[in-house]
């Protein structure tokens, strides 16, 4: 079955008589640069999914100038705006907004702009200058012209997803933020429009970051493990890895050891190395991995994990560039979550 076509509109002005039908009928929005992919899809289906069949579903395609840094990779950014409208049809959209830069910025570019404050310089805002200011800038009209219920955004750009949720927080925006799990090509690649850019060996240097969190999170996993077996034997590990050792079974000595010497607080330490140890080996590919950061943060503020961090929620996050183009990625990780 042909899914029905999504409505195009230009202007605030169509978008403002394009209400849902009925007074309890709910909207929820997307926001893209365009350049749909399943990542967006799933974004969609998931608004559609959550307002329900009578609700309205609004994705905005709009690449937006203040949050790119040179005009070259303003320029370069894909506009695929006829493939964007039958992406969004088929997930479930009902509208596809599209304005021009002229229909958001009428006056040219805004006097008055949303700063992100101090979680905005750090990580990707280091890297890229007065992005999340753009970004955030965008979001609020966006929000304003589409006036939705709720919003959805990929957990992909975890950074933005915090931002969002602390600007709607603190001006006390009318909607609720939703963040929905990163898709992932089958050999584990975060799905991005920037990957099309990616030519086959640039691509294999490129499944280094989802390998680097992989690892990160397998060893946080091993090492709470080993945790959870060190406190259920109460400190007799010691005393069976000297006679394992004694017996001459170096193998079975040498695991009771881990369990003895499992420590929690050396969790973030652990998963930084095994991270930076995939990034390392990638840097020596051809094309080379040339890392601009690896971060494990607090989800709230973005601000380093200290070392000796043994419980609590954290996003270990990775940013790199292979040949010309600049990927990110990240993973939610769980300190202190087997006991």
């Amino acid at each position: 079955m042909t899914a029905a076509a999504a409505t195009l509109l230009r202007t605030a002005a169509e978008l403002a008589g394009y209400a849902p039908e009925g007074d309890r009928a709910e909207r929820a929005v997307v926001m893209t640069m365009g350049a749909l992919h399943e990542g967006h899809a799933s974004l969609i289906r998931t608004a559609r999914a959550v307002v329900g069949p009578a609700g309205q579903v609004v994705v905005t395609v709009f690449v937006n100038p203040l949050q790119f840094g040179e005009a070259a990779d303003l320029d370069r950014y894909p506009r695929t705006l006829d493939a964007d409208l039958a992406v969004a049809a088929e997930a479930g959209a009902d509208v596809v907004f599209a304005p021009s830069v002229d229909e958001v910025y009428p006056g040219g570019e805004p006097q008055v702009r949303i700063s992100a404050g101090p979680m905005g310089e750090r990580l990707e805002g280091a890297s890229r200058p007065g992005h999340f200011d753009g970004m955030l800038t965008v979001v609020a009209k966006l929000l304003h012209l589409t006036r939705p219920d709720a919003a959805f955004f990929g957990q992909k750009d975890a950074q933005q997803l915090a931002l969002i949720r602390r600007m709607v927080r603190d001006l006390n925006f009318p909607v609720e933020i939703v963040g929905v799990e990163t898709v992932r090509e089958a050999d584990g690649l975060a799905l991005s429009s920037r990957n099309r850019f990616l030519d086959p060996y640039e691509r294999h240097t490129a499944l280094a970051l989802s390998r680097a969190l992989f690892a990160a999170r397998d060893r946080l996993a091993a090492q709470q493990a080993l945790h959870a077996r060190a406190r259920t034997t109460a400190g007799a590990t010691e005393g069976r890895a000297a006679g394992l050792t004694r017996l001459g079974e170096a193998r079975l000595a040498a695991d009771a050891q881990a369990v003895a010497r499992a420590r929690p607080d050396k969790g973030p330490a652990a998963v930084r190395a095994a991270a930076r140890a995939v990034l390392d080996d990638a840097a020596a590919e051809q094309p080379p991995l040339d890392l601009d950061y690896l971060a494990l943060v607090d989800p709230a503020d973005f601000t380093e994990i200290p070392d000796d961090r043994t419980a609590g929620d954290a996003i270990l996050a990775v940013a790199a560039r292979v040949g010309a183009t600049r990927l990110i990625d990240n993973i939610p990780l769980t300190f202190g979550a087997i006991t």
